[in-house]
């Protein structure tokens, strides 16, 4: 086999797996929308009919199934634009360009050292709390259609935040970098059945958000005081806030390489020595 035989089958295989890709999102996306459901029906009851006409050859019918399909498209786009416009938004919701921020490592244990200060007063007061930190999945979907803050991140906020009778308790925090970004965020529960049906609506919460993007999810129980934390598609429950914090050091860490000049190679160099 040659080397041009190798790169034309790549580029079929490749343009296949695409066709695929393309295919399994479509589906995906029908099965949680009843609307792009119907969409789709109408879609092929008119495909049966233009095959009906062309095999008959009804020559009315067959007409106006070719002037609907010629606007068709364009009726679709306006009816259906909500629709549209949300799967767009899913497309982009993955950054290529990385995280919201890359966090230096004074920056990391600062955010960690906050969050940990107030994860301990809200168990020991048995006060709820929900905070998410985004990463690479962009989470403007649910920044909003919540209350914006846009505030630098401390402990006595996210208490406040939490406070009972506070109007944005039963919310959840978003976190962006540094910065406390919105809160009263609502997310989409878990539908996973291997949940307990003791957690309530903020471990169903905090799992749902995690399974649809790869932010980090943390809990706090008003029962039981107890924290958790949820991290692709795994709720981790009842941690203590030693294990909270090893795992918020290690899941913020950069997993991208950093481009760097020469110059501050050496500077850098120490700062990752610290880190690890």
């Amino acid at each position: 086999m040659t080397l041009d035989a190798v790169i034309i089958l790549i580029k079929k295989l490749a343009d296949v797996l695409l066709v695929w890709m393309v295919l399994y999102f479509i589906l995906k996306s029908l099965r949680k929308n009843v609307k792009m459901i119907l969409l789709f029906k109408g879609i092929l009851i008119i495909l049966g009919l233009q095959i009906v006409s062309e095999v008959l050859n009804l020559a009315t019918i067959g007409y106006l199934i070719d002037y609907a399909i010629m606007w068709g498209p364009l009726a679709l786009i306006i009816i259906f634009q909500p629709e549209i416009r949300n799967v767009l938004e899913q497309l982009g919701r993955s950054q290529l360009l990385g995280r919201h921020k890359i966090l230096t490592v004074d920056e990391r244990e600062k955010v960690v050292y906050e969050i940990v200060q107030s994860l301990e007063y809200l168990r020991k007061s048995r006060i709820g709390a929900l905070i998410i930190i985004e990463r690479d999945h962009s989470l403007s979907e649910y920044i909003e259609k919540s209350k914006k803050l846009y505030a630098d991140i401390s402990s006595e906020l996210l208490i406040a935040i939490f406070f009972p009778n506070n109007p944005l308790h039963d919310g959840g925090v978003i976190i962006q970098g540094d910065k406390i970004t919105s809160a009263g965020a609502v997310f989409p529960s878990s539908e996973n059945l291997k949940i307990s049906k003791r957690l309530g609506t903020r471990h169903r919460a905090a799992l749902g958000i995690a399974e649809t993007t790869d932010c980090i999810s943390i809990v706090c129980s008003e029962e039981t005081g107890r924290v958790s934390i949820a991290v692709s598609s795994e709720l981790r429950y009842n941690l203590t806030i030693d294990e909270v914090k090893l795992i918020l050091l290690e899941e913020l860490r950069p997993k991208k390489p950093i481009i760097i000049d020469e110059e501050e190679e050496g500077d850098n160099d120490e700062v990752n020595s610290q880190d690890n």
